[in-house]
């Protein structure tokens, strides 16, 4: 069998290892294709820098990589250098892990302003992405962010951090130079629900109070509100209470603060209990944050008070999630960003099934659950995959060295393994001269230059 994956992310690497390590009658030859020149994905360009823990993730994926029983083709759009005919002509069935790397929208007026933004963008701008601009509009002193997850905990912490205690990191070089002048003084996070309901993990939230010189604020009145269903459910959810007990010691150290004068030069505002509403703009710009207080219906829901306010700023950014994108000549359901699919079996939007055509990661079940869980979504699909043996296409060239031979004809300058090892090796000694870990090139024609050894 000759099976194409799309999209060597962390979902395309672990279908790919998977397949190669299941108990099976039949030999396997694997194709990664990936529109980068670099593999990795979200692991790669959207993760921020300062966390090394969660990119050593790459240590697991480079192996599966190195093992010699996968191919690696980089820098190869799919539609545009590869369509779906090719695959039908030279595999048996076509995995897409394409994941997701759109902004989920927010719908509330005001929200397409100047120096209103996604998260997504700015995620692959501070992380080196090859396809955004080299620059960012750093230029508010007080700056928003609305949502509850590890997403908005990143982008706040990319915004408030001090550059130079980037520095360690692999941050690439034009990124630090933005951040190093950024006038930022002050952010306001934004939440919807109470401080009990938040979908940040506690290794996160830990680490937003330990930034150097920046103070954690705390509104006294979002912990006040009686709520039944957090003190009889949530409390007893183990990674609650720990976010409890964190925040409990922000709110003691920022008494501490008070009463001894203290105070850093930057300041992150935690906001509870706190819906959005409209962004405040004056001549098409952001100037505010108009929020609705709302209050805990005892159900873990919330319900409106009719209590509105008013937050200054000057730019803002929403980070309420991911959302997929069509991929060219798949099925795609608009309404909740995925390829459609039973078990990673892709189906119509009529519910029938498109033969040798399969889906996993975030683009097959949403842009929901960490990194880990996209082992066990992967092995789904592939059980599908291989209880449809009868139905793979029948390709008419199911030859090793057809693709290499399409894509040189077609002039597509292509990476290798080989040559993500080259600019893997670049990258570091980069950093080494520095002494740092890495510094990323970002230019995608410099990446693709260096990987083939041009």
């Amino acid at each position: 069998m000759r099976l194409a994956i799309v999209g060597a992310g962390p979902a395309g690497i672990y279908a790919a290892d998977l397949l190669q390590k299941a108990e099976r009658d039949f030999e396997v030859e694997i194709d990664l294709f990936e529109q980068l020149p670099a593999p990795y994905g979200l692991v790669r360009y959207g993760v921020s820098p300062d966390h090394p823990r969660i990119k050593g993730i790459i240590n697991a994926l480079r192996d599966v990589l190195d093992s010699g029983s996968v191919r690696y083709f980089g820098n190869v759009r799919y539609g545009q250098d590869v369509v779906l005919d090719d695959l039908k002509k030279h595999y048996h069935a076509v995995i897409f892990s394409t994941g997701a790397i759109r902004d989920a929208a927010l719908s509330i007026p005001g929200i397409d302003a100047e120096g209103s933004y996604g998260a997504a963008d700015y995620v692959s701008w501070f992380d080196g992405h090859p396809d955004v601009p080299r620059t960012w509009p750093l230029e508010a002193q007080s700056v928003g962010v609305i949502g509850n997850g590890n997403v908005a905990l990143d982008v706040s912490r990319m915004l408030i951090k001090h550059a130079d205690d980037l520095l360690p990191t692999e941050i690439p070089q034009n990124v630090y130079e933005g951040l190093k002048a950024n006038p930022i003084e002050e952010l306001h996070l934004f939440g919807r629900r109470g401080p009990k309901y938040v979908k940040f993990t506690p290794l996160e939230l830990r680490e937003l109070g330990e930034l150097n010189d920046v103070d954690m604020v705390i509104d006294e009145r979002d912990f006040d509100r009686e709520d039944a269903y957090a003190d009889e459910v949530l409390a007893k959810n183990k990674q609650v209470l720990v976010m409890t007990r964190i925040m409990d010691k922000w709110r003691k150290d920022q008494q501490e603060r008070e009463a001894a004068g203290e105070q850093a030069s930057r300041k992150l505002h935690m906001h509870f209990w706190s819906k959005p509403v409209e962004v405040v703009t004056e001549d098409g710009r952001v100037t505010g944050l108009k929020i609705e207080r709302t209050a805990p219906d005892g159900e873990g829901g919330i319900i409106d008070t009719g209590e509105f306010e008013i937050i200054p700023m000057q730019s803002l950014y929403r980070a309420v999630g991911y959302f997929g994108s069509p991929v060219d000549e798949v099925p795609f359901d608009e309404a909740r960003g995925v390829i459609p699919n039973a078990q990673g079996r892709v189906q119509n939007l009529e519910g029938d099934q498109v033969h040798g055509v399969y889906a996993t990661g975030w683009i097959k079940r949403g842009p929901v659950g960490l990194i880990g869980h996209t082992k066990s979504d992967a092995m789904e699909t592939l059980e599908s995959l291989m209880a449809d043996r009868a139905t793979w296409w029948q390709p008419e060239a199911p030859t090793a060295d057809a693709i290499p031979a399409l894509l040189q004809e077609r002039k597509v300058p292509y990476t290798d393994l080989e040559g993500w090892h080259r600019l893997d090796e670049h990258e570091l000694a980069l950093g080494a001269a520095e002494d740092r870990t890495r510094i990323k090139v970002v230019p995608r024609d410099e990446m693709t230059r260096i990987s083939r050894g041009e």
